[in-house]
């Protein structure tokens, strides 16, 4: 069963004061592209946090989020520090003292404004209930964003099913204007050598010109080797997880044969039904780049 890189996850870990809150969205990308905005507080926890991420989810544009919310009634978080707006306020009275300088109409106001006035001066230090409580809540997201990627590999390869069958029925549908093509290209070369150009011809050399002629329109090959490729693409959805640039390159394989079925084809009718094989496998490499 395939994934897709397309995800989200969001979980929730509440404590008696506040609720920590994780969220992982993940998108399409060549390798993993992993951005992180972390809480002050789980910061020192950044390097676990990305290798438990980068572990569990592989590929992906994946941005993660982990803040917190603080509950109602909880003791307010006032970082002032006071001892420090105690001696901003000693010397601006000293500088008052000394040059006459007014003091503050706004007292309080201008002391809050001055430099780290609202730090706090004693350190806050990640509690091992909080940062178990965090790594649930981490995990919870995972699972839930892999879970999601799984519902979306499922549409995905529904969706990869339903092309491949299109272009193996129309592959199909070439067979009967194959014959009618090599008749109508011996007419028009035999009109144009009667008719047009009114010119004598060995009929034995003709036929021996044409067979090669002929042969360098065949497509028998093409044919065998674009019906591999479409089993082989359905072989490796059905192989498991982690096939998705090796899909893309079975895409490209097919999309060649694709195109020498329009060069040879000759045939208005057959190259209509190689438009219409190049439209489903379009789709099919726009979805496959999404394909873990």
């Amino acid at each position: 069963m395939i994934q897709s890189m397309t995800g989200y996850g969001k979980a929730i870990a509440e404590m008696p004061d506040k609720k920590i809150n994780v969220e992982i969205k993940s998108l399409n990308s060549k390798a993993l592209d992993l951005s992180t905005r972390i809480a002050p507080l789980y910061r020192e926890k950044e390097m676990d946090i990305r290798n438990r991420i980068a572990k569990a989810l592989e590929r992906g544009k994946i941005d993660f989020s982990l803040w917190v919310d603080k509950k109602e009634g909880s003791e307010p978080n006032i970082p002032i520090n006071q001892n420090l707006v105690a001696a901003y306020y000693q010397q601006i009275k000293e500088i008052h003292q000394t040059t006459g300088i007014p003091e503050p109409g706004d007292w309080f106001g201008t002391l809050l404004r001055l430099p780290d006035v609202m730090t706090r001066t004693d350190t806050q230090e990640l509690n091992e209930e909080e940062w178990n409580a965090a790594q649930v809540a981490l995990q919870q997201a995972i699972e839930q964003l892999i879970n999601f990627r799984h519902q979306e590999g499922d549409a995905l390869e529904k969706k990869f099913r339903e092309k491949i069958a299109n272009i193996s029925r129309l592959l199909d549908s070439i067979t009967p204007y194959e014959k009618e093509r090599i008749e109508r290209v011996k007419e028009r070369i035999t009109e144009a050598l009667e008719k047009t150009l009114s010119v004598d011809y060995d009929k034995n050399r003709f036929e021996q010109e044409l067979i090669y002629y002929i042969e360098k329109l065949d497509v028998n090959e093409e044919k065998q080797r674009l019906t591999n490729h479409l089993k082989y693409f359905i072989s490796t959805l059905e192989s498991g997880n982690g096939q998705g640039k090796k899909l893309g390159f079975i895409a490209q394989e097919m999309g060649r044969e694709i195109n020498t079925l329009g060069s040879k084809s000759n045939h208005a009718d057959m190259q209509k039904i190689v438009v219409q094989m190049k439209d489903e496998l379009e789709q099919i490499k726009e979805q496959v780049l999404n394909v873990m």
